[in-house]
């Protein structure tokens, strides 16, 4: 027994140092790759890379999202149908506590989450995954194994090699479906809810789609291991499933005396969980047991599902905030007296939509209910007075332009009229705020559209006068007085800025901050020569060309345009640099920097030397490229064999500087 309990230790402590590997070395490539910095130099990478390899030899477990797996993308014209070799039964269902405690009639039980996701069986042979099923209509479910090949906690690989097959809930969490979201601009094209993003992601006819998704598998059920004894024990079952590398649903043994203060564990876990939940489950550690209980026509005997009560409480309405988002749509926001639910205090609650309020009957002072969707989201349950006196407004609360009522697909929503509506413009506001551009902390997103929704902000200028909503600002959700001095010194900071952010802050299509640095040097760091150049001066400068000749005097052409920059002007100190026309050595020349530096603190900081003198430092290799700086010269990387085939110099940092900086 001993021995055994040694080996198990063993192998677990390998299979979290797989997965603490896999994780570090994929934050590791995604910043050197995505976000031009490094966590760690090539020399530990590679050694972590080669114990990671190993350990996945010797254990047999390999992750889907290992570094040491490239899983191929594939599109397929239809994902094909199969049938289930044993049904696949929903869950009887309770939300009485103490008749879920009454259930287990004595017996012990596991009691873990129900993941609000998309059910999968998975069938492993000879250790590899051979094929993935959703669970369809209990019967008939899809075969989406390319897919499942993607979900980024998978096992593509384990120990065992007799044939496994289990079940597990496809899920995303709610801080990634948070992420996808914010990238959609559409208000009406946004995922209503994790489980719908999971569905769609997990049935794409191309995987790399679902692999853009980050869907986790969570296992809960073994159906079959040949040749392993489990001693009769789903724990045991669970324990093995952790063994082979998969992650399983949280889960605990309980007894008739435990059960409930377990369900009250749970209960307060949820409100912060990532993981979308809507319940419980409850199944007979016995496995023989359970069996013996048979099935009714739609259930097992021997699981039951539990559901969270909603707690509702009655309360009044005050106000509807109407809310004005990025693309026009205007929000219903229902503000009442604070009641407690669910362990907090909850004053608000989005109504979603104009049909919504109308099917609501809703009024300013009726008496309503409202409680919170799967202990989370704030709902109003029902209006007990139904008055039907709410107004729509038909001007936008942000800039006061006419508003219009649009129906598509039998819903009715509320939308600004105004192209140039502050609130449309967010997408702009995060821009400008943004590192390469102002470089203002302590503006989100979030934040920059509960600024715009009260009225602080209209246009970029409007930022270097926060102070006058010091009161507002410091009584809002989420800032207090520290919060907000920091948002005040940070706008302070800001002021003294260079043209080149300047223009790049502006948003004009295709202007990145390289092509700003560009345009500035050319015109000798003079906006009005900038404002006063014509399509074809600009298209010849290097790197501009004719399309963005023409959006840079599309946008400068505007008058509106030119008053916002030069109200935006008065608010900053503007750096002119002293350029010497004698430095500016590298002029005309490309470079590429890859890999670690010694010389420098990071590459920006070479960029920004490079530049200085003229030069232009890009992401890839080409043939007008005037050498690659990179201090591993011999390696084998992308860039280092394009640079071969192309006959492009590869110089190492101190050449580089010796060569072409004269150091």
């Amino acid at each position: 027994m001993k021995e055994n309990q040694a080996q198990n230790s063993e192998q677990n402590s390998e299979l979290d140092r797989i997965k603490y590997l896999t994780e570090l070395l994929n934050r590791a490539s995604k910043a050197y790759y995505a976000e031009d910095r490094e966590i760690m130099s090539n020399y530990e990478y590679d050694a972590l890379y080669d114990e990671l390899a190993a350990l996945e030899e010797k254990t047999g477990i390999v992750l889907a999202n290992s570094p040491t797996v490239n899983v191929g993308y594939e599109a397929v014209d239809e994902l094909p149908k199969e049938r289930h070799e044993s049904p696949m039964l929903s869950l009887g269902k309770t939300k009485d506590r103490e008749e879920l405690k009454s259930w287990l009639q004595g017996n012990p039980a596991i009691l873990s989450w129900k993941l609000d996701g998309l059910t999968i069986v998975l069938t492993y042979n000879a250790g590899k995954l051979a094929k993935a099923v959703t669970r369809g209509n209990g019967e008939i479910g899809e075969v989406i194994t390319n897919n499942a090949k993607t979900f980024k906690n998978l096992p593509l690989q384990i120990a065992y090699q007799g044939e496994l097959v289990l079940r597990g809930e496809a899920v995303i969490s709610y801080s990634d479906f948070e992420k996808i979201n914010q990238e959609i601009p559409d208000e009406a094209d946004k995922y209503k809810n994790p489980r719908n993003l999971c569905s769609g992601s997990v049935r794409q006819l191309n995987n790399e789609i679902t692999a853009g998704r980050n869907v986790q598998f969570y296992a809960f059920n073994l159906v079959k291991a040949e040749g392993v004894d489990f001693q009769n024990s789903r724990m045991e079952q669970f324990d093995f499933l952790e063994r082979q590398g998969f992650q399983v649903v949280e889960h605990y043994l309980v007894e008739t005396d435990t059960i409930l203060d377990r369900i009250d564990f749970f209960e307060k876990k949820i409100e912060d969980y990532d993981i979308p939940s809507d319940g419980l489950v409850l199944v007979y550690e016995d496995i023989a047991y359970g069996r013996s209980l048979g099935r009714t026509a739609k259930f097992p005997r021997d699981s039951i599902a539990f559901k969270w009560a909603d707690e509702i409480r009655e309360t009044t309405l005050l106000e509807m905030e109407w809310s004005a988002s990025r693309t026009g749509l205007i929000n219903p926001v229902a503000i009442f007296e604070p009641v407690e639910l669910e362990g907090t205090t909850v004053s608000r609650a989005s109504v979603h939509n104009v049909s919504i309020v109308k099917s609501l009957k809703l009024g300013i002072g009726d008496k309503i209910t409202v409680f919170k969707a799967n202990m989370i989201i704030p709902q109003i349950a029902e209006n007990l007075t139904r008055s039907d006196t709410l107004e729509i407004p038909t001007t936008c609360p942000v800039c006061g332009q006419p508003t219009r009522i649009q129906q598509m697909n039998d819903v009715q929503s509320l939308y600004c009229t105004n192209e140039k509506c502050a609130a449309k413009q967010i997408k702009a506001f995060t821009l400008f705020v943004s590192r390469d551009a102002l470089n203002i902390d302590g503006l989100s997103e979030a934040t920059l559209e509960k600024f715009i929704d009260r009225g602080f902000i209209h246009e970029f200028a409007d930022l270097f006068e926060l102070e006058k909503y010091r009161d507002e600002i410091t009584s809002m959700e989420g800032f207090g007085e520290r919060s907000y001095q920091k948002l005040i010194d940070s706008v302070e900071t800001a002021r003294n800025t260079t043209l080149p952010r300047v223009i790049y802050s502006l948003g004009i299509a295709g202007i990145g901050l390289a092509n700003a640095k560009l345009l500035c040097r050319h015109f000798d760091y003079d906006l009005e020569k900038i404002k006063q150049a014509d399509e074809e001066a600009l298209s010849e400068i290097e790197g501009v060309g004719e399309v963005l000749a023409r959006a840079i005097v599309e946008y400068l052409g505007d008058a509106d345009n030119l008053q916002r920059i030069d109200r935006l002007m008065q608010k900053l100190n503007v750096e002119v640099p002293q350029i010497d026309a004698g430095s500016q050595t590298l002029s005309g020349m490309s470079f590429v920097i890859t890999g670690s530096l010694n010389h420098y603190e990071n590459r920006n900081e070479l960029k920004d030397i490079i530049e200085q003198k003229g030069g232009k430092v890009t992401g890839s290799v080409t043939s007008k490229t005037t050498c690659l700086i990179n201090n591993d010269i011999a390696s084998n990387s992308s860039k280092n064999k394009k640079a071969k085939e192309l006959n492009v110099p590869i110089l190492s940092e101190e050449d580089f500087m010796g060569q072409y900086l004269g150091e």
